[in-house]
């Protein structure tokens, strides 16, 4: 069983509505898809945009096998074989626009939008909506823990606990953009040049006779790379007291223990005294390390209660978001070709979240001229160019629409940038650490308190008076 091409990850009524398209003779009509999310996770004041990599090597490896055509033949809608053959010459050939991968990002705005034939468009959807969905979250996770862990040391721990092995790469990838320092994970080490860390398990311990044994016979193996894990049998009157020996052999072999960790017991109290241990023995340079099925909720409180922690092992929590798993992005249709030009389209709902926004967009960040800082982000209809000649523009809030909104002395960043036209890439991707000091810059935009864990302030993302005016004019005519 092959399990490398992801032709086929994406759900059959993508492929059935291609058919139908072919069917219809429609294949080759051009639209317009966006992708977006509507809530923001772990009621954040902001997510952070991942996938971009992932999304590209997919489009660019996409064609259809005759494994996959094999098993099309065989499934029930017995498909003719007229269609099938066209998926052999089948090429992603349309233009894409994506929002830099690292960046900060809010509801409703488009982060992705795929202008093609239909044929190309509707079997995209799936894949590119799992890739961003899952890596987004998982760095704005990420972004969240480094937002209450400050300058301390980060490691991803999760690989064991995520769901499956791509998600355990691509977490600990996502997670390095949002500011982790390294990895457990070697594949993701290798794949992507994340710094990878490792200690070593309670079985090492309990595979010697004492865990002096251990701790000594480790350092022997290992003697630039000790990390010693301290709780096997008790943390403060084993534990603590046998690495505080091995740490003096190794002082005096020229060598230094590096770090300790504890992943048990109460952390705040342990990680204090063990401090104290450490300083008073002369290894006052001995980091404490600890883990636990760690999130930013827990690091805040232990550095509320100023546990001496400098360094965090953070695993299951972060890898499977485990107080949201999903982050619901959707890919909606937002205009058609119709005699050779675009007519805008919208999707209604029962539930008013659920209405699209119609027509082809453009978002732009506004700058404050005076403060440096972001002030709101402004969704315009792709022929609109007030934002980007930086005249006073008149927004609406789409969650107030009675409030409008007039910007000047403003700069306007225009967050879709060009990643596919004609089906070719049309630059190199940038390198990992150029994506993470991207993000890094990206938080000095924007005002703390936007950025705080603790009832954030909500960023105002507004659209143009144009853009309102055709959501309203579509909704007031279906309705009659």
């Amino acid at each position: 069983m092959n399990c490398d091409g992801l032709t086929l990850h994406t759900d059959k009524y993508q492929v059935n509505m291609m058919y139908a398209h072919w069917i219809q003779g429609s294949l080759n009509d051009k639209v317009v898809f966006e992708a977006y999310f509507r809530h923001l996770p772990f009621g954040n004041g902001y997510a952070v945009f991942a996938g971009l990599e992932r999304i590209v090597t997919y489009i660019r490896q996409l064609t259809f096998t005759e494994e996959d055509i094999a098993y099309l033949a065989e499934q029930e809608e017995s498909y003719k074989k007229e269609f099938l053959d066209t998926l052999r010459t089948f090429r992603f050939t349309g233009n894409m626009h994506m929002v830099r991968e690292g960046s900060i990002v809010f509801p409703n705005e488009p982060l992705i939008r795929v202008e093609a034939r239909v044929f190309e468009a509707q079997l995209i959807e799936t894949a590119m909506l799992n890739f961003m969905n899952y890596q987004t979250l998982i760095a704005t996770k990420a972004s969240r823990i480094k937002q209450v862990a400050y300058d301390d040391f980060l490691l991803e721990f999760g690989t064991r606990r995520a769901q499956e092995a791509d998600a355990a790469i691509w977490g600990a990838r996502a997670a390095y953009i949002a500011g982790f320092h390294g990895t457990s994970n070697l594949r993701a080490g290798k794949l992507f040049g994340i710094p990878t860390k490792g200690t070593h398990a309670h079985a090492w311990i309990q595979h010697h006779d004492s865990e002096e044994e251990a701790f000594l016979k480790y350092a022997e193996a290992l003697p630039d790379q000790v990390s010693l894990l301290v709780d096997t049998y008790d943390t403060l009157s084993s534990g603590v007291p046998n690495a505080i020996k091995v740490g003096k052999r190794l002082a005096d072999a020229g060598k230094r223990l590096q770090a300790i960790r504890i992943d048990s017991g109460d952390l705040a109290y342990a990680s204090k005294r063990a401090r104290a241990m450490l300083d008073e023995a002369g290894l006052a340079d001995v980091k404490i390390m600890v883990s636990n099925d760690l999130d930013e909720h827990i690091i805040f409180a232990l550095k509320a209660q100023q546990a001496r922690i400098d360094m965090w092992g953070v695993g299951t929590k972060l890898i499977t978001a485990a107080d949201q798993p999903s982050l619901g992005g959707v890919y909606k249709l937002v205009a058609r070709e119709a005699e050779h030009a675009y007519e805008a389209v919208i999707k209604l709902s029962g539930n008013v979240e659920k209405i699209s926004n119609p027509g082809i967009k453009n978002v732009y960040r506004i700058i404050d001229k005076q403060t440096g800082k972001a002030v709101s982000d402004y969704i315009a209809l792709h022929h609109e160019s007030e934002a980007s000649e930086g005249i006073p523009l008149h927004a609406v809030d789409p969650l107030h629409p009675y409030l409008r909104h007039r910007m000047e002395h403003y700069e306007a960043i225009s967050l879709l940038q060009p990643v596919f036209a004609d089906g070719q890439l049309v630059h190199g991707l940038p390198g990992l650490e150029n994506i993470r000091a991207y993000h890094e810059q990206q938080l000095k935009l924007f005002h703390p308190e936007v950025l705080r864990k603790l009832n954030p302030d909500m960023y105002q993302v507004n659209v143009s008076q144009a853009a309102w005016e055709l959501k309203t004019s579509f909704i007031q005519k279906h309705r009659q």
